[in-house]
C-alpha cells in the first residue's frame, strides 16, 4: 500500500491523498487551490491522477479546499462513487453548486473586460451529476469503498457532517489501517460535538493547520466578540467579518444568539449577506442529530439561528442597500478568506472608515486578500483598486475550526495509546513553517514523521 500526497501538501489548500491499495486507487479527498489566481487555477487543472485510474473518492468534510475538485473530476469522466456523511452530502451539494456559479461569473467577469475567456473548471450540471454518484454513510458504520478496502467515518468535530476515515486495507493475508485525520476540530466550539479519535490506526495523515501556535479559548473568543460589537457600535461603525458559509457563520451566529439573550451586546442588525450561508443554515437545521447536547442554547432554544436581531438577505439589491446605512450593524458575509464574494463589495466600502472593525474570525491562507488585511498592510487592493486600511482590524484565532497545537498533540497520543504499533506520521494541510515545529514536537514523543511535498509518494 502507498499514498501520493497531491494537494495540500506543505500547504492548505487543495486536499487530496491518492491510496494505492489491493490493486486499486482510492482519493481521500480532492479540493480546490486558492491563493493567486493563475497559480491555483493552475493547479485546479491538473489532475492528480488520470480519471480511468480512479476507482472511488472519500471525502472528509464539505469545505472547498477539500471537495471543490471533485466536480472537475466527474467533467473529466470520473464515474466512480463519492463516499461521505449524510450531511456533508447535503452541505456539499450547496457548495459545489455555489462554486460553479463563482467559476461561471468569473469567466463571464474576464471576457466582458476583454481578457482571453477561460472555461470554468466546471458548472451546475457538473455538480448534479457528481450529487448523482454521491453515497451518504453514516457515522460508525463500515462500508466497502473497493474491494479489499473498506471504511468508517469519526466525527472530526471541525464542522458539520466532518469526519476522520479509518481506511481499511487488505492484500493477501495482512491488514492495514490508514486513519485520515481530516480536519481535526475543537473541543467546546458551538453547536457540533467534541472531536472524536479512532480506535486504532498503523500510519496516520495528519492535519497541521496550527501546529506552530495555541487558540485563545472558545469562551475567551466569545467575550471578545461582546466587546468588539458593544466598542464598535459606540463608534458608530459597522462589524464587516469574513467567514466561511459553512460552519463559522453558524458559529458566530449562534454566539451571538447567546450574546444578545443575556443582554451582552448592543440590539444593532446582524445581516448575513450570503445565499450559501442561508442555505448552509437551513442545511444545519435539518441535522440537529450532529448537534452538541450539552450545549445550554441547544438544549433551550428550538431556532438557534433566527432570532429578532438578524435579517438574511438573498437578492443583490438587499446587499447593496447595507452600503447606504448610517447607523451600526454586524454583516456576516463569504468568502472566509475574502478573496471572493460579498464581502469583498463590503470591504470595498467600509475597509477605509476608522469608525468600522473587520473581524477576522478563520485561518486565512499565504496570498489571500484576509491574509493582507491580518498583516494590517496599510492599503488592500479590491477589484484593482488600492483601498485604505483605516479599520480596526480585530483577530479571533478561539473561533477556529481547526485544533490548535495542543489540541492536535492530543489527539495524536490518545490514538497512540489505542494502537500500539503506530509508528508513522505524515503531516498534511499546514504551511512549512507550522508544519515543521509540529514535527519536531512529535519526533520528541517518539513518532517518525515526514511533511511530503505536493506529488510525492509513501509506502505504507
Amino acid at each position: 500500500m502507498d499514498v501520493t500526497f497531491a494537494g495540500a501538501a506543505r500547504e492548505v489548500t487543495g486536499s487530496c491523498h491518492i491510496v494505492h491499495a489491493a490493486g486499486r486507487r482510492v482519493a481521500l479527498d480532492c479540493g480546490l487551490f486558492q491563493g493567486h489566481r493563475s497559480d491555483a487555477d493552475r493547479s485546479n487543472r491538473a489532475l492528480p491522477l488520470p480519471v480511468d485510474q480512479l476507482d472511488a473518492i472519500v471525502l472528509s468534510h464539505a469545505h472547498i479546499d477539500h471537495a471543490g475538485r471533485i466536480p472537475f473530476l466527474v467533467r473529466s469522466g470520473f464515474e466512480g462513487r463519492i463516499y461521505c456523511t449524510p450531511a456533508t452530502r447535503d452541505l456539499a451539494a450547496y457548495m459545489l453548486m455555489d462554486s460553479a456559479f463563482i467559476q461561471e461569473k468569473d469567466a463571464e467577469h474576464l471576457q466582458r473586460r476583454g481578457r482571453e475567456y477561460v472555461e470554468p473548471l466546471y458548472d451546475s450540471r457538473d455538480v448534479s451529476r457528481t450529487m448523482e454518484q454521491v453515497v451518504a454513510v453514516p457515522y460508525h458504520r463500515w462500508f466497502d469503498v473497493v474491494p479489499g478496502v473498506r471504511a468508517s467515518f469519526v466525527d472530526a468535530g471541525h464542522i458539520l457532517g466532518s469526519a476522520s476515515v479509518m481506511l481499511d486495507c487488505q492484500e493477501g493475508t495482512r491488514r492495514q489501517r490508514l486513519v485520515f485525520s481530516g480536519d481535526i476540530g475543537r473541543a467546546g466550539l458551538p453547536i457540533i460535538r467534541d472531536p472524536q479519535v479512532p480506535d486504532d490506526a498503523d500510519t496516520v495523515i495528519m492535519e497541521s493547520t496550527y501546529g506552530n501556535r495555541t487558540h485563545a479559548s472558545v469562551d475567551d473568543a466569545r467575550n471578545r466578540l461582546a466587546t468588539i460589537i458593544s466598542e464598535t457600535a459606540a463608534r458608530g461603525g459597522r462589524v464587516m467579518v469574513p467567514a466561511f458559509a459553512v460552519g463559522r457563520t453558524q458559529e458566530i451566529l449562534y454566539d451571538l444568539h447567546s450574546l444578545a439573550r443575556d443582554g451582552r451586546i448592543p440590539r444593532i442588525p446582524i445581516f448575513i449577506d450570503s445565499p450559501l450561508a442561508s442555505d448552509v443554515t437551513s442545511v444545519f437545521e435539518m441535522h440537529p442529530d450532529c448537534f452538541d447536547d450539552g450545549e445550554e442554547l441547544v438544549r433551550r432554544v428550538d431556532q438557534l439561528f433566527r432570532f429578532d436581531l438578524v435579517r438574511y438577505t438573498r437578492k443583490v439589491e438587499e446587499s447593496k442597500a447595507l452600503n447606504a446605512l448610517r447607523t451600526p450593524f454586524v454583516v456576516i458575509a463569504a468568502s472566509g478568506m475574502a478573496e471572493s464574494g460579498r464581502i469583498v463589495h463590503h470591504l470595498a466600502n467600509g475597509a477605509h472608515d476608522p469608525r468600522n472593525t473587520i473581524l477576522i474570525v478563520g485561518f486565512q491562507a499565504e496570498h489571500t486578500l484576509g491574509r493582507r488585511i491580518v498583516e494590517r498592510r496599510p492599503s488592500i487592493r479590491v477589484f484593482g483598486e488600492e483601498v485604505p486600511l483605516r479599520a480596526r482590524v480585530e483577530v479571533l484565532n478561539g473561533y477556529s475550526a481547526h485544533a490548535d497545537r495542543d489540541e492536535l498533540v492530543r489527539w495524536i497520543e490518545t490514538l497512540k495509546s489505542r494502537s500500539p504499533r503506530l509508528s508513522r506520521v505524515h503531516l498534511v494541510h499546514g504551511e512549512p513553517e507550522a508544519q515543521d515545529t509540529f514535527a519536531n514536537e512529535l519526533r520528541m514523543r517518539g513518532f517518525a514523521v515526514n511533511a511530503p511535498a505536493r506529488g510525492e509518494s509513501a509506502r505504507l
